[in-house]
């Protein structure tokens, strides 16, 4: 924030208040500006019968530095409000649906249906490739001379 004072000695100074005006300022709400023409009112007329510029001038620097603090504070709030919402709405993004033992048991059945449906399909395919898939004991049962064979093929 920034202002520029215009400050016009009068004959009676300091008896008398000096004119001033706010010539620019930047970043001043309307309100800002009113409450520093007020403070300058203020201070001019405690100060009567002294030299008042400076005294004027550090009063508006002090009313410049709190605005400044509350803009500051006002972003910091903003900033710390969008946060709260960004984590509400992580909540809830990760908040689903309450268990209950109604849904709990409708969704087992589905469950139980679909493993039943997976483990149908899988021995149908099992079934199709191969009838009779005989295991490794059982080939051995059957023909006795699958007990040599591996030797018979290393000395060859």
């Amino acid at each position: 924030v920034q202002t520029t004072l215009k400050f016009t000695y009068t004959e009676k100074y300091p008896d008398e208040t000096p004119l001033y005006e706010i010539v620019s300022q930047e970043n001043l709400d309307d309100n800002d500006v009113t409450d520093i023409i007020k403070l300058l009112e203020q201070q001019a007329e405690e100060n009567l019968g002294m030299v008042m510029i400076f005294t004027l001038v550090s009063a508006v620097q002090e009313k410049l530095n709190e605005i400044v603090d509350q803009i500051k504070t006002r972003r910091e709030e903003e900033k710390k409000q969008k946060e709260r919402e960004a984590e509400e709405e992580e909540k809830q993004r990760f908040h689903g649906t309450p268990v209950t033992i109604e849904n709990f048991l409708n969704w087992k059945a589905k469950f139980d249906a679909e493993l039943l449906e997976i483990k149908r399909k899988k021995m149908k395919e099992e079934e199709q490739a191969g009838k009779n898939k005989l295991s490794g004991k059982q080939l051995f049962e059957m023909d006795h001379n699958l007990d040599t064979s591996d030797i018979q093929f290393l000395e060859e």
